[in-house]
């Protein structure tokens, strides 16, 4: 088993969904089937606008044959595996690459960094892992959510290179994918409640708002950004509960359950739309806000 890097854009022509599948085509079957079992991370080519970068992994589950596609494959993602990372890894840091294994002899680029699918090194793998979940919040976290995560406790020594399989799977823990979560979602939609639009601070220094998902974890929702959306703790409440949901548009519906309409509508943005995040890529997807208003908003 060996770790690898699938490069992937959100307006690729493949049939990816990152947190469950990557398509390729054939001639790289050989570079993919040597990471089932194992983990890959996800790299957004540097030519795209805004480039993430290094922006998650995920461990891949099995490799098949593409049913709808000849001649194509699908690298099948294990379901809950994939983990955005709280802040994107450039390609490139103040010592050239980050991925350090795609220098030749001579210390240059070398020819493997145009390939989609390509195995990388313990050490660079978890060069960016490190990177990506680094502690870098400006923000306290609200009360109950510091929860550090395994390897980035202050004071603590770095990853030890040897093992990185072990460090990684300790990503998979729901308290420690929560606290990734929120810092993800946070992040996207600039600490700011997507239904009031307001942006609370305490007097502690921490960010009034949560990281709701759109389709619960309990209901096999991903923790990934288009399933996730900044909320006050009202707007939260309110969101799990049926009370309100979203229209792909992002209009907010208000349901006929609730006994105080007047200020539910005092209560949200005059613009009666959720706020979106300012990336396109990080909006919520069509297909959980339809998950969310035919399986729990009350109608």
């Amino acid at each position: 088993m060996v770790f690898g890097v699938f490069l992937h854009r959100s307006d690729s022509i493949y049939d990816d969904s990152p947190a469950e599948q990557y398509q390729f085509p054939r001639q790289y079957l050989g570079r993919v089937e040597p990471c089932i079992g194992d983990w890959i991370v996800y790299l957004e080519p540097s030519k795209v606008r805004e480039s993430r970068g290094y922006f998650a992994i995920a461990r891949v589950q099995q490799v098949i044959a593409d049913p709808k596609a000849p001649g194509m494959h699908l690298a099948l993602i294990e379901p809950g595996s994939y983990l955005e990372f709280a802040n994107p890894v450039p390609f490139r840091d103040r010592a050239g690459p980050v991925e350090r294994g795609l220098l030749n002899a001579e210390g240059k680029l070398s020819g493997r960094a145009q390939s989609a699918v390509r195995s990388i090194s313990s050490l660079d793998f978890n060069r960016i892992l490190e990177l990506g979940l680094e502690e870098r919040e400006t923000i306290i976290p609200r009360q109950g959510d510091s929860v550090p995560l395994p390897g980035f406790a202050e004071g603590q020594a770095p990853f030890i290179f040897e093992q990185p399989r072990e460090r990684v799977a300790s990503l998979t823990t729901r308290t420690v994918r929560d606290r990734v979560f929120r810092r993800v979602v946070l992040r996207a939609y600039g600490e700011r409640c997507a239904v009031t639009g307001m942006k609370l601070i305490n007097g502690g220094g921490r960010a009034e708002v949560e990281a709701a998902h759109i389709r619960p974890v309990e209901q096999d929702g991903p923790d990934i950004v288009n399933n996730g959306i900044a909320l006050s703790g009202t707007a939260h409440w309110m969101f799990d509960r049926g009370l309100i949901t979203l229209e792909d548009d992002l209009e907010i519906r208000i349901s006929r359950h609730v006994n105080d309409r007047e200020s539910i509508e005092n209560f949200i943005n005059r613009t009666r739309r959720a706020m979106p995040p300012p990336r396109l890529g990080d909006r919520p997807h069509p297909a959980f806000l339809q998950w969310h208003r035919d399986n729990l908003f009350k109608v």
